[in-house]
Protein backbone atom coordinates (compact mmCIF):
# COMPACT_ATOMS: atom_id res chain seq x y z
CA UNK A 1 0.00 0.00 0.00
CA UNK A 2 1.54 3.30 -1.12
CA UNK A 3 1.98 6.11 1.41
CA UNK A 4 1.64 9.61 -0.02
CA UNK A 5 1.91 13.18 1.15
CA UNK A 6 0.02 15.39 -1.31
CA UNK A 7 -0.11 19.15 -1.63
CA UNK A 8 -3.08 20.41 -3.66
CA UNK A 9 -2.58 23.80 -5.31
CA UNK A 10 -5.78 25.69 -6.13
CA UNK A 11 -5.99 28.33 -8.84
CA UNK A 12 -7.80 31.27 -7.23
CA UNK A 13 -7.06 33.85 -9.93
CA UNK A 14 -9.71 36.11 -11.44
CA UNK A 15 -10.23 33.58 -14.23
CA UNK A 16 -11.97 31.33 -11.69
CA UNK A 17 -15.06 33.55 -11.85
CA UNK A 18 -15.91 32.22 -15.34
CA UNK A 19 -19.01 30.08 -15.62
CA UNK A 20 -17.90 27.71 -18.38
CA UNK A 21 -17.82 25.00 -15.70
CA UNK A 22 -20.90 24.41 -13.55
CA UNK A 23 -21.57 26.51 -11.49
CA UNK A 24 -18.20 28.28 -11.89
CA UNK A 25 -14.57 27.33 -12.33
CA UNK A 26 -13.78 27.99 -8.69
CA UNK A 27 -16.76 26.07 -7.24
CA UNK A 28 -16.14 23.12 -9.54
CA UNK A 29 -12.49 23.17 -8.48
CA UNK A 30 -13.46 23.17 -4.78
CA UNK A 31 -15.62 20.10 -5.31
CA UNK A 32 -12.69 18.37 -7.01
CA UNK A 33 -10.40 19.22 -4.06
CA UNK A 34 -12.83 17.43 -1.73
CA UNK A 35 -12.79 14.41 -4.05
CA UNK A 36 -8.98 14.27 -4.11
CA UNK A 37 -8.74 14.50 -0.32
CA UNK A 38 -11.35 11.74 0.16
CA UNK A 39 -9.67 9.44 -2.36
CA UNK A 40 -6.17 9.92 -0.94
CA UNK A 41 -7.10 9.46 2.71
CA UNK A 42 -9.45 6.53 2.06
CA UNK A 43 -6.79 4.63 0.10
CA UNK A 44 -4.45 4.74 3.09
CA UNK A 45 -5.23 6.14 6.57
CA UNK A 46 -1.61 7.29 6.89
CA UNK A 47 -1.83 9.53 3.82
CA UNK A 48 -1.88 13.29 4.36
CA UNK A 49 -3.12 16.14 2.17
CA UNK A 50 -2.38 19.87 2.31
CA UNK A 51 -4.00 22.80 0.50
CA UNK A 52 -2.69 26.09 -0.84
CA UNK A 53 -3.56 28.82 -3.32
CA UNK A 54 -1.33 30.28 -6.03
CA UNK A 55 -2.88 33.66 -6.92
CA UNK A 56 -3.39 37.05 -5.24
CA UNK A 57 -0.21 38.80 -4.05
CA UNK A 58 1.64 35.54 -3.46
CA UNK A 59 0.87 31.82 -3.06
CA UNK A 60 -0.42 30.94 0.41
CA UNK A 61 -0.49 27.66 2.33
CA UNK A 62 -4.00 27.33 3.74
CA UNK A 63 -3.59 23.94 5.44
CA UNK A 64 -0.43 21.97 6.07
CA UNK A 65 -0.43 18.20 5.60
CA UNK A 66 -3.38 16.72 7.48
CA UNK A 67 -5.88 13.88 7.46
CA UNK A 68 -8.67 16.07 8.89
CA UNK A 69 -11.28 16.70 6.20
CA UNK A 70 -12.83 19.54 8.20
CA UNK A 71 -9.66 21.62 7.88
CA UNK A 72 -9.56 21.17 4.11
CA UNK A 73 -13.25 22.02 3.75
CA UNK A 74 -12.95 25.16 5.86
CA UNK A 75 -9.84 26.29 3.99
CA UNK A 76 -11.41 25.84 0.55
CA UNK A 77 -14.36 27.97 1.67
CA UNK A 78 -12.02 30.62 3.07
CA UNK A 79 -10.06 30.97 -0.19
CA UNK A 80 -10.78 34.15 -2.16
CA UNK A 81 -10.70 34.75 -5.89
CA UNK A 82 -8.27 37.57 -6.69
CA UNK A 83 -5.19 38.52 -8.68
CA UNK A 84 -3.09 36.48 -11.09
CA UNK A 85 -1.63 33.01 -10.72
CA UNK A 86 2.03 32.38 -9.87
CA UNK A 87 2.55 28.80 -11.00
CA UNK A 88 6.28 28.23 -10.49
CA UNK A 89 6.34 29.96 -7.10
CA UNK A 90 3.39 27.89 -5.92
CA UNK A 91 5.06 24.61 -6.95
CA UNK A 92 8.26 25.56 -5.13
CA UNK A 93 6.35 26.41 -1.93
CA UNK A 94 4.38 23.16 -2.18
CA UNK A 95 7.63 21.21 -2.54
CA UNK A 96 8.99 22.96 0.55
CA UNK A 97 5.88 21.98 2.54
CA UNK A 98 6.33 18.36 1.44
CA UNK A 99 9.98 18.41 2.45
CA UNK A 100 8.98 19.12 6.06
CA UNK A 101 6.47 16.23 6.26
CA UNK A 102 6.63 14.25 9.51
CA UNK A 103 6.48 10.80 7.90
CA UNK A 104 9.50 10.60 5.61
CA UNK A 105 8.30 7.28 4.16
CA UNK A 106 5.46 9.10 2.39
CA UNK A 107 6.00 9.70 -1.31
CA UNK A 108 5.80 13.35 -2.32
CA UNK A 109 3.15 14.54 -4.77
CA UNK A 110 1.86 17.93 -5.93
CA UNK A 111 -1.52 18.24 -7.69
CA UNK A 112 -1.94 21.60 -9.41
CA UNK A 113 -5.18 23.05 -10.80
CA UNK A 114 -4.42 25.33 -13.74
CA UNK A 115 -7.39 27.38 -14.94
CA UNK A 116 -5.69 30.57 -16.09
CA UNK A 117 -3.02 31.43 -18.67
CA UNK A 118 0.53 30.44 -17.68
CA UNK A 119 2.78 33.50 -17.63
CA UNK A 120 6.06 31.58 -17.23
CA UNK A 121 8.02 30.61 -20.33
CA UNK A 122 8.87 27.03 -21.28
CA UNK A 123 12.53 27.23 -20.23
CA UNK A 124 11.59 28.25 -16.71
CA UNK A 125 9.04 25.44 -16.47
CA UNK A 126 11.46 22.80 -17.78
CA UNK A 127 14.12 23.91 -15.27
CA UNK A 128 11.63 23.61 -12.41
CA UNK A 129 10.44 20.22 -13.65
CA UNK A 130 13.98 18.81 -13.58
CA UNK A 131 14.43 20.15 -10.06
CA UNK A 132 11.23 18.40 -8.91
CA UNK A 133 12.37 15.15 -10.51
CA UNK A 134 15.73 15.38 -8.73
CA UNK A 135 13.93 15.78 -5.40
CA UNK A 136 11.59 12.82 -6.11
CA UNK A 137 8.48 14.99 -6.24
CA UNK A 138 5.70 13.81 -8.57
CA UNK A 139 3.56 16.55 -10.15
CA UNK A 140 0.07 16.21 -11.60
CA UNK A 141 -1.69 18.95 -13.56
CA UNK A 142 -5.45 19.40 -13.98
CA UNK A 143 -5.66 21.69 -17.00
CA UNK A 144 -9.08 23.31 -17.49
CA UNK A 145 -10.62 26.58 -18.62
CA UNK A 146 -7.61 27.81 -20.61
CA UNK A 147 -6.72 24.26 -21.62
CA UNK A 148 -5.89 24.90 -25.29
CA UNK A 149 -3.24 27.58 -24.66
CA UNK A 150 -1.64 25.84 -21.67
CA UNK A 151 -1.45 22.26 -22.88
CA UNK A 152 1.92 22.58 -24.67
CA UNK A 153 3.73 24.13 -21.69
CA UNK A 154 2.27 21.66 -19.23
CA UNK A 155 3.05 18.72 -21.49
CA UNK A 156 6.75 19.71 -21.61
CA UNK A 157 6.77 20.06 -17.83
CA UNK A 158 5.32 16.54 -17.40
CA UNK A 159 7.82 15.02 -19.82
CA UNK A 160 10.73 16.45 -17.79
CA UNK A 161 9.36 15.71 -14.32
CA UNK A 162 8.06 12.21 -14.98
CA UNK A 163 9.86 9.26 -13.48
CA UNK A 164 8.13 6.19 -14.84
CA UNK A 165 4.40 6.90 -14.69
CA UNK A 166 4.34 8.94 -11.49
CA UNK A 167 3.19 12.26 -13.04
CA UNK A 168 0.15 13.00 -15.19
CA UNK A 169 -1.53 15.74 -17.19
CA UNK A 170 -5.33 15.68 -17.36
CA UNK A 171 -6.87 18.22 -19.75
CA UNK A 172 -10.60 18.86 -19.28
CA UNK A 173 -12.46 20.95 -21.88
CA UNK A 174 -15.20 23.33 -20.83
CA UNK A 175 -18.74 22.02 -20.52
CA UNK A 176 -21.68 21.52 -18.15
CA UNK A 177 -19.82 18.73 -16.32
CA UNK A 178 -17.98 19.06 -13.00
CA UNK A 179 -14.23 18.62 -12.79
CA UNK A 180 -14.72 15.86 -10.23
CA UNK A 181 -16.77 13.82 -12.73
CA UNK A 182 -13.70 13.55 -14.96
CA UNK A 183 -11.01 13.36 -12.28
CA UNK A 184 -12.70 10.43 -10.52
CA UNK A 185 -11.66 8.08 -13.34
CA UNK A 186 -8.38 9.80 -14.26
CA UNK A 187 -4.83 8.47 -13.67
CA UNK A 188 -4.34 11.17 -11.03
CA UNK A 189 -6.35 9.07 -8.57
CA UNK A 190 -4.42 5.89 -9.38
CA UNK A 191 -1.29 5.10 -7.40
CA UNK A 192 2.05 4.19 -8.97
CA UNK A 193 1.19 0.48 -8.73
CA UNK A 194 -1.88 1.01 -10.92
CA UNK A 195 -4.37 0.56 -8.06
CA UNK A 196 -7.35 2.99 -8.09
CA UNK A 197 -7.50 5.18 -5.00
CA UNK A 198 -11.23 5.87 -5.34
CA UNK A 199 -13.56 3.67 -3.30
CA UNK A 200 -16.83 2.35 -4.72
CA UNK A 201 -18.89 4.69 -2.54
CA UNK A 202 -16.88 7.74 -3.64
CA UNK A 203 -17.05 6.72 -7.30
CA UNK A 204 -20.82 6.23 -7.05
CA UNK A 205 -21.21 9.69 -5.53
CA UNK A 206 -19.39 11.34 -8.43
CA UNK A 207 -20.98 9.15 -11.10
CA UNK A 208 -17.80 7.25 -11.89
CA UNK A 209 -16.22 3.89 -11.22
CA UNK A 210 -13.23 2.93 -9.12
CA UNK A 211 -11.82 0.96 -12.05
CA UNK A 212 -11.97 -2.31 -10.10
CA UNK A 213 -14.89 -4.54 -11.24
CA UNK A 214 -15.13 -6.01 -7.74
CA UNK A 215 -15.77 -2.55 -6.31
CA UNK A 216 -18.82 -1.81 -8.51
CA UNK A 217 -21.86 -2.67 -6.43
CA UNK A 218 -25.57 -2.45 -7.13
CA UNK A 219 -27.01 0.90 -5.94
CA UNK A 220 -23.43 2.02 -5.11
CA UNK A 221 -23.59 0.23 -1.73
CA UNK A 222 -21.07 -2.35 -0.58
CA UNK A 223 -23.14 -5.24 0.89
CA UNK A 224 -20.15 -6.25 3.02
CA UNK A 225 -20.12 -2.86 4.76
CA UNK A 226 -23.88 -2.27 5.05
CA UNK A 227 -25.79 -5.52 4.35
CA UNK A 228 -29.08 -4.23 5.80
CA UNK A 229 -29.16 -1.19 3.51
CA UNK A 230 -28.21 -3.27 0.47
CA UNK A 231 -30.97 -5.79 1.26
CA UNK A 232 -33.57 -3.05 1.80
CA UNK A 233 -32.67 -1.40 -1.51
CA UNK A 234 -32.85 -4.74 -3.34
CA UNK A 235 -36.28 -5.56 -1.85
CA UNK A 236 -37.55 -2.10 -2.73
CA UNK A 237 -36.39 -2.55 -6.31
CA UNK A 238 -38.09 -5.95 -6.60
CA UNK A 239 -41.35 -4.54 -5.21
CA UNK A 240 -41.24 -1.66 -7.68
CA UNK A 241 -40.67 -4.08 -10.55
CA UNK A 242 -43.63 -6.18 -9.38
CA UNK A 243 -45.87 -3.09 -9.26
CA UNK A 244 -44.81 -2.08 -12.76
CA UNK A 245 -45.54 -5.59 -14.07
CA UNK A 246 -49.00 -5.51 -12.43
CA UNK A 247 -49.75 -2.12 -13.99
CA UNK A 248 -48.76 -3.47 -17.40
CA UNK A 249 -51.10 -6.47 -16.98
CA UNK A 250 -53.95 -4.21 -15.89
CA UNK A 251 -53.40 -1.98 -18.90
CA UNK A 252 -53.98 -4.82 -21.40
CA UNK A 253 -57.11 -3.92 -23.43
CA UNK A 254 -59.64 -6.79 -23.89
CA UNK A 255 -61.06 -7.72 -27.28
CA UNK A 256 -63.19 -4.88 -28.67
CA UNK A 257 -67.02 -5.27 -28.68
CA UNK A 258 -68.94 -4.37 -31.89
CA UNK A 259 -70.49 -0.95 -31.62
CA UNK A 260 -73.88 -1.96 -33.15
CA UNK A 261 -75.88 -4.90 -31.75
CA UNK A 262 -79.00 -6.36 -33.34
CA UNK A 263 -80.53 -7.76 -30.15
CA UNK A 264 -80.33 -6.91 -26.50
CA UNK A 265 -80.93 -9.31 -23.64
CA UNK A 266 -84.37 -9.27 -22.11
CA UNK A 267 -84.63 -7.24 -18.96
CA UNK A 268 -81.63 -5.11 -19.82
CA UNK A 269 -81.64 -1.50 -18.79
CA UNK A 270 -81.40 -0.37 -22.43
CA UNK A 271 -84.67 -2.22 -23.34
CA UNK A 272 -86.45 -0.99 -20.23
CA UNK A 273 -85.43 2.60 -21.00
CA UNK A 274 -86.64 2.23 -24.59
CA UNK A 275 -90.00 0.80 -23.47
CA UNK A 276 -90.44 3.50 -20.90
CA UNK A 277 -89.67 6.18 -23.43
CA UNK A 278 -92.08 4.79 -26.10
CA UNK A 279 -95.15 3.93 -24.01
CA UNK A 280 -94.73 6.18 -21.05
CA UNK A 281 -95.31 3.18 -18.76
CA UNK A 282 -92.60 2.12 -16.39
CA UNK A 283 -91.50 -1.50 -16.72
CA UNK A 284 -92.79 -3.93 -14.12
CA UNK A 285 -90.70 -3.94 -11.01
CA UNK A 286 -88.98 -7.07 -9.79
CA UNK A 287 -90.73 -9.20 -7.17
CA UNK A 288 -90.29 -7.85 -3.69
CA UNK A 289 -89.44 -4.36 -4.90
CA UNK A 290 -91.50 -1.38 -3.68
CA UNK A 291 -93.91 0.03 -6.31
CA UNK A 292 -93.02 3.32 -7.87
CA UNK A 293 -94.77 6.26 -6.17
CA UNK A 294 -97.64 7.87 -8.09
CA UNK A 295 -97.19 11.40 -9.22
CA UNK A 296 -99.70 13.93 -7.93
CA UNK A 297 -101.75 15.71 -10.56
CA UNK A 298 -100.95 19.34 -10.78
CA UNK A 299 -103.76 21.93 -10.87
CA UNK A 300 -103.54 23.87 -14.08
CA UNK A 301 -105.96 26.57 -12.88
CA UNK A 302 -104.50 29.78 -11.55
Amino acid sequence: MVLEATMVVMDNSEYMRNGDFTPSRFDSQSDAVNLIFTAKTNSNPENAVGLMTMAARAPEVLVTLTSDFGKILAASVRAKVEGQAHLTTAIQIAALALKHRQNKSQRQRIIVFVGSPIAEDEKELVKLAKKMKKNNVAVDFINFGQDAENVDKLDKFIRNVKSGENSHLVTIPAGPHLLSDIIVTSPILTDEDGVPQVSAATAARYGGSSGNPEDVYEFGVDPNLDPELALALRISLEEERARQAQRERDAVVPATIPEETTTAPAGSSAVESALAGDSGVAPPADDGAAPAPKEDKMDTDD
